[in-house]
């Protein structure tokens, strides 16, 4: 897969751009039963596996709450998202069965002509790496979310998982 530059922000930022604001019920198309397909890079080689998930609305909106399964690759999560009410920040959280532990802090964000966008920032030695994980093609019955890395604070993009999700109920 090629690198993107969406959600380019430029090379000179020092850290992570603004989230926009957020409302209760940003993830409302979420609810539901889904079949999804993933394809991951692993190694510089593409590998693709079909998992399920199961997403409940919780708080009124407030939180949404992720019961992700891929029993073919002994795979088991959860993702946590919560709005941050005072603020309208959402962040997106994940906990993997095998720790147990919630990643914090997650990713934040928020979506903008109907494509989410959330953003965290770690360290590699002296080097920032900028991690994005993003809700587009959202329709009734089918979403996508995307998950990639910058190096270069944003201006380009190495996606590596995509999962294309599709609505069983």
């Amino acid at each position: 897969m090629p690198k993107s530059a969406a959600f380019a922000v430029g090379p000179s930022s020092s850290t992570l751009p603004p989230p926009p604001p957020g409302l209760p019920g940003d993830f409302d198309f979420l609810t539901g039963e889904w079949r999804v397909h993933n394809r991951l890079r692993e190694n510089e080689t593409w590998i693709e596996f079909d998992g399920e998930a199961t997403v409940v609305p919780v708080m009124g909106g407030v939180g949404s709450v992720e019961d992700l399964r891929i029993p073919a690759r002994a795979f088991f999560g959860m993702g946590l998202r919560l709005l941050d009410a005072e603020r309208g920040i959402w962040s997106d959280h994940f906990v993997n069965r095998r720790s147990g532990v919630v990643t914090v802090p997650g990713q934040t964000g928020g979506f903008v002509e109907g494509v989410g966008t959330f953003l965290s920032e770690d360290r590699d030695g002296d080097a920032a790496v900028w991690y994005r994980g993003v809700w587009d093609r959202i329709t009734p019955t089918s979403c996508r979310w995307l998950q990639g890395t910058s190096r270069d604070r944003g201006a380009t993009w190495d996606d590596s998982w995509f999962m294309e999700w599709s609505r069983v109920s």
